[in-house]
């Protein structure tokens, strides 16, 4: 399959837009972002934010509808993101405490971004 030239840094520019605009959208809810990008043995996480008690792994997907990009998180990439999700908390004993979550955040190019809390558990198909 071969991709149009800049097709790639397109997506990967488009892709980290989304990723701030859910990063402001967070602190805005008032969450504090812990880590963006965070690379983990076992996979990457878009945004790792705390809000109390919740320690939430949000994956961000920037798509024309937010059915859409529900649709883009496929049960391979949610056990990826739990996988890594523990390979962080590792690292991170203070935070072992906390209550986990997994968000979405769908990033339509509207005036806000779609924050769908406790989006999938680990596991689930």
């Amino acid at each position: 399959m071969t991709d149009k030239p800049g097709a790639r840094r397109l997506a990967e520019t488009r892709g980290r837009g989304a990723e701030t605009a859910a990063a402001l959208w967070l602190r805005l809810k008032g969450y504090r972002i812990l880590a963006r990008r965070m690379k983990t043995p076992a996979g990457e996480i878009d945004l790792i934010a705390q809000r109390g008690r919740i320690l939430a792994f949000v994956e961000v997907k920037a798509r024309a509808t937010a059915e859409a990009g529900a649709e883009a998180l496929r049960p391979r990439q949610r056990d990826r993101i739990a996988r890594a999700a523990e390979a962080f908390v590792r690292t991170r004993p203070d935070l072992a405490g906390l209550d986990w979550r997994f968000d979405l955040i769908v990033v339509t190019g509207g005036w806000r971004p779609r924050h769908l809390t406790d989006a999938w558990r680990p596991g689930m198909a």
